[in-house]
């Protein structure tokens, strides 16, 4: 708490400071409409930062506040020794189970911790930055010589055999097929949780040859990408007919307006079958682990799916 009220103290300390020089060289009154276009772009930077980045900002600083915990050391400061400190302490305990963090994990929590502190107001300079980030790569070579390998093993695909154990352990519950639709048709453009949680009603039109998806592709330069989905020769795995029955379901039993274009393409339903929203990354990346659990069958999101042609 003392971090943050410093950290808001220091912004309106250094906008004070710019509006006193601009006044001097402008004048106040051009003083005011510079710092009003501070606001201004401040407010659009806020707008158009992903919601997932503003989360891994937030998460890393948590790590960050673990480690000065845990060691001693002081959360608004950024020196050489506290980061290289804390790329050690990542690698060798970070995480809150006691394990250490994958090298491209740290190395994410590194470069977000950085910003953290920047923004708190606390100088990191970028000698400092870059012997941390110099002595992450050197450990990890030496983890994988000590043959340790840490991180996400590869994303096992879908199969045939994969998809029709994943079909038939959907119930006939709107839940099961808003799942069944999810895998059959995410297994052809989604390599993210956020490509399926992103997609609104609007984004997906059906074609006489199946599918189209308009997707939200990059993570900070955002471009649309239309993936093509084919109807599958096997009705049962058929992602087109899985979609447009768990859309059917899902109008007939909650209403018309979900058949807006501005409503979400997959929404949450809770226990009860209630309409909760939109799905977000993390209620996908839930709904895709209950789905393999369900039909015993490992499933992940892997890139390389989209499909660019009929």
């Amino acid at each position: 708490m003392a971090v943050e009220v410093e950290f808001v103290n220091h912004a309106l300390v250094e906008h004070r400071a710019l509006f006193e020089r601009w006044a001097e060289r402008h004048g106040v009154d051009a003083a005011r409409r510079l710092a009003e276009a501070e606001d201004l772009a401040d407010a659009v930077a806020a707008e158009i930062t992903p919601d997932n980045t503003v989360d891994t900002y937030a998460k890393s600083w948590r790590v960050w506040q673990r480690f000065c915990a845990a060691s001693g050391l002081p959360e608004a400061e950024g020196s050489r020794g506290a980061l290289v400190a804390f790329v050690a302490w990542m690698l060798c305990e970070g995480q809150q189970n006691g394990t250490g963090y994958a090298p491209t994990s740290a190395s994410t929590h590194l470069a977000a911790a950085v910003v953290g502190l920047r923004t708190r107001g606390v100088t990191v300079s970028g000698d400092a930055q870059a012997e941390a980030r110099a002595d992450l790569e050197g450990l990890t070579v030496k983890l994988l010589r000590a043959g340790e390998r840490r991180g996400r093993r590869q994303a096992v695909g879908g199969d045939i055999d994969g998809l029709r154990a994943i079909a038939r352990a959907c119930p006939d519950t709107l839940t099961g097929y808003r799942d069944k639709a999810l895998v059959l048709t995410g297994f052809r453009y989604a390599s993210r949780s956020q490509d399926p949680a992103g997609l609104l009603t609007g984004d997906v039109a059906l074609h006489p040859r199946g599918l189209l998806v308009d997707v939200l592709a990059g993570k900070t330069k955002h471009s649309v990408r239309t993936a093509k989905i084919p109807y599958a020769d096997d009705p049962e795995i058929c992602p087109v007919r899985a979609w447009t029955a768990y859309r059917t379901r899902l109008v007939a039993e909650h209403g018309e307006q979900w058949n807006a274009p501005a409503t979400p393409a997959f929404v949450g339903i809770d226990r009860w079958g209630h309409i909760t929203g939109g799905m977000v990354p993390d209620s996908v990346t839930r709904a895709v682990k209950r789905i393999s659990a369900r039909a015993g069958v490992p499933i992940a999101w892997t890139a390389g799916r989209p499909g660019s042609s009929w």
